[in-house]
C-alpha cells in the first residue's frame, strides 16, 4: 500500500459519518469510525468486509514510515504512539498496537483550531487557572476524556493575555499554538526529546514561565515537576486517575515511605488545582464533559500533610467550597441534569456517590413539579382493622 492509497482511505472514513472522532482498524472487522461515542462501519469501493492481518500491518507500516525509534518501540513494548497529517484535511494522534499476533490501529482526529475556554463553555474557574503565577496544576481522567483539549484552552487564554515563554512536552503534539502575546515552543516525545523526565529537566534551562508536561508517568518526572513549581514555574500536567483524592494519593504512592513526609510538604506547598474530567452521553446525541475541581486552602494543605480523616476528606472540602468554583462530580452532574443536558440514567450511571446524585435529582424533579417516585395513589385502608377482626 502506498501513501496516496492510505490517504484516500482515511479521507473516505472521515467523510463517511458526522462528528467522526476516531478511526479504527482491527483484524476481522470492517473499517470503522467512532461517531458520537459509538463505532460504525464504513462503506468502501471496492468493499472491505473484513480487514486481514496483512492489510492492518501495511497500514501500520505506512503510518510509521520507516521510523526506527517507533519500529523498535512497537517490537519491544507492543505499541507505539505517533502523529499523522492528512494534508489539507486533518491531523491524527495514532496508536499502533499488537493484538493476538496481529496489528491494530486507532487514529484520533485532532482539532485544527485551538479551543478557547469561552467557546467550549468550560467552567468559569478555568480563567482562574490561567491566572496562576506558579505551582502545579494537574488534569486527570481516562484516555479520551478531553484533558488535552481543556489544557489547550487554558494555554490559549495565557497566550492571549500574557507575554511569557511557554514550553510544551507532548506525546504527540496535538494542538499547534500560534504565537500571540506568548512565545510557544512545542516539543514532541521521540522527535525532540527521549523521555518526559529528560525533556522537563532540559526545560528548566530554557527560561520558560509556563511548562506543559503531557503526562507524569513516573517518579522522576513528578519530582522534577515539583522542583519546577518550587522555583517559580507554572507547571501543567496530566494523570490517569478517577478523582481528586486518588490523584493526590497516586503522586504520594510513587515515593518510598522514607520520602513520603518530604513529598507531602512539597506537594502541599506547590499544588494549586486538581481538575478531573469525564465525558458523558448528551441527551439528543453527542457527549458533554463533567468536571471535579479541587483548589487549595489551609484545610486541603492540612489533608495533604497528614492525610484525610472523617469530615476532612477532599470530597467534603469540594462540597463546602462551591462558592469558590470548586465542585464534585456529583454536584456537576446534578447541574447538567437540571439543565436537561443529560438523562437521569446517565446521571446515576456516572455518579461517584449515587445516593447523593439520586437525592439531587429528586430535588430537581420536585422543584419542577415532577413525580419523584413510581409509587402513586397511596391510600389508608380504613377497613383493615375490620377485616383483621373478622367484621
Amino acid at each position: 500500500m502506498k501513501k496516496p492509497e492510505l490517504d484516500h482511505i482515511l479521507s473516505t472514513m472521515l467523510d463517511s459519518h458526522e462528528s467522526v472522532s476516531d478511526l479504527n482498524f482491527t483484524v476481522g472487522k470492517p473499517l470503522q469510525v467512532e461517531t458520537y461515542g459509538e463505532l460504525a462501519g464504513v462503506d468502501m469501493k471496492p468493499p472491505i468486509k473484513s480487514l486481514t492481518p496483512f492489510q492492518t500491518e501495511s497500514i501500520a507500516l505506512n503510518l510509521i514510515a520507516r521510523d526506527r525509534r517507533l519500529t523498535e518501540t512497537l517490537l519491544k513494548d507492543g505499541s507505539c504512539d505517533l502523529s499523522y497529517t492528512l494534508p489539507g484535511k486533518a491531523r491524527f494522534r495514532v496508536n499502533v498496537f499488537s493484538q493476538s499476533g496481529h496489528y491494530s490501529i486507532v487514529m484520533r482526529q485532532l482539532e485544527t483550531k485551538v479551543p478557547t475556554i469561552k467557546d467550549m463553555d468550560l467552567p468559569e474557574t478555568f480563567f482562574d487557572l490561567a491566572k496562576e503565577k506558579n505551582g502545579i496544576i494537574i488534569f486527570t481522567g481516562a484516555t479520551g476524556t478531553g484533558k488535552t483539549t481543556s489544557l489547550a484552552a487554558i494555554l490559549e487564554e495565557i497566550n492571549r493575555h500574557k507575554s511569557v515563554h511557554i514550553i510544551t512536552l507532548e506525546d504527540p503534539v496535538e494542538y499547534i499554538h500560534s504565537h500571540k502575546r506568548a512565545t510557544f515552543n512545542q516539543r514532541e516525545l521521540g522527535k525532540d526529546f527521549s523521555e518526559f523526565s529528560k525533556g522537563l529537566r532540559a526545560a528548566l534551562r530554557q527560561a520558560p514561565k509556563v511548562i506543559l508536561v503531557g503526562e507524569m508517568r513516573d517518579r522522576e518526572t513528578v519530582e522534577i515537576g515539583l522542583s519546577a513549581a518550587e522555583t517559580g514555574h507554572l507547571v501543567f500536567s496530566t494523570l490517569h486517575t478517577v478523582d481528586a483524592g486518588q490523584t493526590i494519593n497516586r503522586i504520594l504512592g510513587m515515593f518510598s515511605n522514607e520520602e513520603e513526609n518530604q513529598i507531602r510538604i512539597r506537594l502541599a506547598d506547590t499544588l494549586r488545582w486538581v481538575v478531573c474530567q469525564r465525558l458523558l452521553p448528551k441527551s439528543g446525541g453527542g457527549r458533554i464533559a463533567a468536571f471535579e475541581i479541587l483548589g487549595t486552602s489551609l484545610r486541603v494543605k492540612d489533608s495533604i500533610l497528614h492525610g484525610e480523616s472523617e469530615g476532612k476528606t477532599y470530597y467534603d472540602m469540594m462540597e463546602a467550597s462551591n462558592a469558590f468554583g470548586w465542585t464534585t462530580f456529583d454536584r456537576y452532574i446534578i447541574g447538567l441534569f437540571e439543565k436537561g443536558l443529560i438523562s437521569e440514567e446517565t446521571a446515576i450511571g456516572y455518579a461517584s456517590r449515587r445516593s447523593i446524585v439520586g437525592r439531587g435529582i429528586d430535588m430537581v424533579k420536585s422543584a419542577r413539579g415532577e413525580a419523584t417516585s413510581a409509587i402513586d395513589k397511596l391510600e389508608i385502608d380504613l377497613s383493615y382493622e375490620q377485616k383483621k377482626s373478622g367484621f
